[in-house]
């Protein structure tokens, strides 16, 4: 399938400065001091915020819709790894190709694996399908990978460096890249602008990244993640069932963290097919339990094992703390280690 290359925030003008391409390392200098190459980088992670930071210690980006995952190109070859740690090369075969000719001799680059639609967005529930649904095996011949980040770099740790210069180095190093392997391209202007034109094209929303600071790994705010239409994860505890309903599945009965604990938030009963909620009952069925992870009474409901993660894109909360407008999109798989939202980390609610 051909690659399609996604539309940028803005018009063509707004194209960052390149600066020279980077050299390839002399072979008849083999002997300089190099830092040794991670096995795995635990990822810095977005903080959710409803409106963007402003002013010019910041650089935007498209928040893409997909896999976070980290390629690693080592002298013996490509390894693609998800943000729980797995092993994800065969899953994405393209992507670990693109990488292979890039022509460095070591380097981890951070970015995100997504699906474009014929709009130029990335589509998470076409990155579910092209690997198969959650638990499939096919290996994904359309995922493009969108760098954002240049962890190391040619035997050097860059990760103690501030990010403007990580980028310098990135646009550099992916200077045209097609294909499988593109880059994130930051786009120009004010953070209100480029939220609201993201929202205006459809888009998830936008990312916010402090250009001073290092690599920073977990939630330390030196990232913003800032949604058009919110997405998070919940834990599945149940469902109701319908005779009527595709699948024998009215609506899907969905928890969030709060602390040690579960909080039922409402349900969901739009956003997927047919084989979607048939999957999602047999798979349930097999889990069920006469024990509910919440306290919850419906003459239909059929309780679960909290095993099941979905992805669910809603347009806020109502006042008694259930989603709002709750659409389905799909399952997480345990490798990519998504996190279940938890309520008392919600700056927004």
């Amino acid at each position: 399938m051909k690659k399609r290359r996604t539309i940028p925030l803005l018009d063509e003008s707004g194209t960052a400065l390149q600066s020279r391409p980077v050299r390839k390392r002399d072979p008849a200098q083999p002997n300089l001091p190099f830092d040794p190459m991670p096995e795995r980088v635990e990822p810095c992670l977005a903080l959710l915020r409803p409106t963007p930071p402003e002013g010019p210690d910041w650089l935007y980006e498209i928040k893409w819709d997909g896999y976070r995952l980290a390629i690693h190109i080592e002298p013996k070859g490509v390894r693609i790894i998800t943000r729980g740690g797995h092993d994800w090369t065969h899953r994405f075969p393209g992507i670990a190709n693109a990488a292979k000719k890039l022509g460095v001799g070591t380097a981890i680059l951070d970015g995100e694996a997504a699906v474009l639609n014929t709009q130029g967005h990335s589509d998470f529930g076409a990155l579910q399908r092209s690997l198969g649904g959650r638990g499939g095996k096919r290996a994904s011949t359309e995922a493009v990978f969108f760098a954002f980040d240049l962890l190391y770099f040619d035997g050097h740790d860059l990760a103690r460096t501030e990010l403007a210069v990580r980028r310098h180095l990135l646009e550099d190093f992916l200077d045209g890249a097609v294909g499988a392997v593109q880059l994130s391209e930051e786009a120009h202007g004010t953070g209100a602008e480029l939220l609201a034109n993201a929202c205006a094209m459809g888009l998830e929303g936008i990312i916010a990244k402090h250009r001073d600071r290092p690599y920073r790994s977990g939630r330390t705010g030196d990232w913003i993640k800032i949604k058009c239409v919110e997405s998070e994860s919940f834990m599945i505890v149940g469902y109701e069932r319908s005779e009527s309903a595709r699948g024998g599945i009215g609506s899907l009965l969905l928890a969030a963290r709060r602390g040690d604990t579960w909080v039922s938030v409402g349900s969901v009963g739009t956003g997927f097919k047919t084989a979607d909620a048939e999957y999602l009952r047999k798979t349930l069925d097999k889990l069920k339990t006469r024990r509910p992870a919440v306290p919850l009474k419906g003459k239909n409901y059929v309780f679960a094992l909290p095993t099941l993660i979905a992805e669910i894109e809603f347009r806020g909360w109502t006042d008694d703390g259930n989603l709002r407008h709750a659409s389905y999109k799909g399952l997480r798989e345990i490798q990519d280690n998504a996190a279940v939202f938890d309520i008392g980390d919600s700056p927004v609610r």
